[in-house]
């Protein structure tokens, strides 16, 4: 491990507050793609199974930020034990319950699921220098790649064996032993405060990451949709984790160097890059070339992450730290289903490569966003 990333873990209690988040986000990572699983597996649809998984991430959406208000007010450790129970329950319900009950069960989960990665932020953003965090925050997107690669394939790997109530259940033990170790961290938790009100300006922040989600939400769809009418259904997955991989590459080397231009600046830098490199996917005539595409593009993906973390940690009161962090994953996560949404209807009727016109779309959104930012 480099010496950058070896200085923030060696701060007293850093690395067990990230090594515990990191386990829970894996947990979060398989949730989704679990009820899934588990709800066809028991159904026999996949309509009821969406619906499960849908209450379960519009309920995550919804109630992030009014739980993060809760941290920032009582502080991680006093409101960590009560959600972390409250979705272990809810879990246990989703498992046993028959399908319509399993279903509110599933938004029950979504509802009291801890935004790990939030708190985790918080954590970086209260003990570090502002010179320091740039490094801690690509640790995390580190992490979270990591995550979200390995994540869907453990539970596909249960799922197609015939074990998709474990695999549930070991997303559930993640979520609920990574939130518990949290709890019991005092030491590194940032202390309770007043509540406060997140500045006007922090609606850039949300806009910001509307459109970093348009763009996940774009791809997601669109590279199934594109593999599935070339004839390579099967293209699909290999294409997805080149991406992810090379995400996770970008992120760890990003963290590596010291940039002293402004953060608004590299920003605007990386929205530019991905612009231009996304007006690739959309001329992509084969699933090779659409893989060559996605490995440029998603290299662009930590780094504007760090930045929208780092930028938003200097544009808020700490007071409302956890609130901000959470504010942009959930921004984050409304621009994708309404992204999923629009590029599978494009998909439908105008075929894979008008649905990708999306991603270029929203990286230039983020472009101009960015570019409206204040300096300093």
């Amino acid at each position: 491990m480099s010496s950058g990333y070896r200085s923030v873990l060696r701060v007293p209690g850093a690395a067990a507050f990230f090594f515990t988040a990191a386990a829970g986000r894996a947990g979060i990572a398989m949730t989704g793609l679990g009820l899934l699983w588990l709800l066809h597996a028991r159904t026999g649809s996949y309509g009821t199974a969406g619906v499960a998984t849908a209450g379960f991430a519009l309920a995550e959406a919804a109630s992030g930020p009014r739980l993060a208000r809760l941290v920032d007010r009582f502080g991680q450790t006093r409101v960590l034990p009560f959600s972390v129970a409250a979705h272990g329950i809810a879990i246990a319900g989703v498992l046993t319950a028959p399908a319509p009950a399993a279903i509110a069960f599933a938004a029950c989960a979504g509802a009291a699921v801890p935004q790990l990665g939030a708190l985790s932020a918080a954590r970086w953003a209260h003990l570090l220098r502002a010179a320091d965090l740039t490094t801690a925050f690509s640790l995390e997107s580190v992490a979270n790649a990591t995550a979200f690669l390995l994540g869907p394939v453990v539970v596909t790997a249960l799922g197609a064996a015939g074990y998709a109530p474990l695999a549930s259940a070991l997303a559930a033990a993640l979520i609920v032993g990574g939130g518990a170790a949290l709890a019991v961290q005092h030491r590194t938790a940032p202390p309770p405060a007043r509540p406060a009100p997140l500045r006007p300006g922090f609606v850039r922040f949300a806009l910001l990451n509307s459109a970093v989600g348009l763009y996940f939400g774009t791809m997601g769809v669109s590279v199934s949709a594109f593999a599935t009418e070339h004839g390579v259904p099967g293209a699909a997955a290999p294409i997805v984790a080149a991406g992810s991989i090379a995400g996770l590459v970008s992120g760890w080397c990003y963290g590596l160097r010291r940039c002293h231009a402004p953060a608004r600046l590299q920003l605007i830098a990386a929205a530019a890059y991905l612009t231009a490199t996304a007006l690739l996917l959309p001329l992509a005539p084969s699933a090779l070339w659409l893989g060559a595409a996605v490995v440029v593009t998603e290299a662009a993906i930590p780094p504007t992450l760090v930045l929208l973390n780092v930028l938003t940690e200097r544009a808020v009161d700490p007071a409302v730290r956890t609130r901000a962090f959470t504010w942009n994953n959930s921004t984050s996560a409304a621009g994708s289903a309404l992204a999923a949404f629009l590029a599978g209807h494009t998909a439908d009727v105008l075929g894979a490569s008008a649905a990708f016109a999306f991603a270029p779309a929203a990286a230039l959104a983020l472009f101009a966003l960015a570019a409206t930012l204040p300096s300093g």
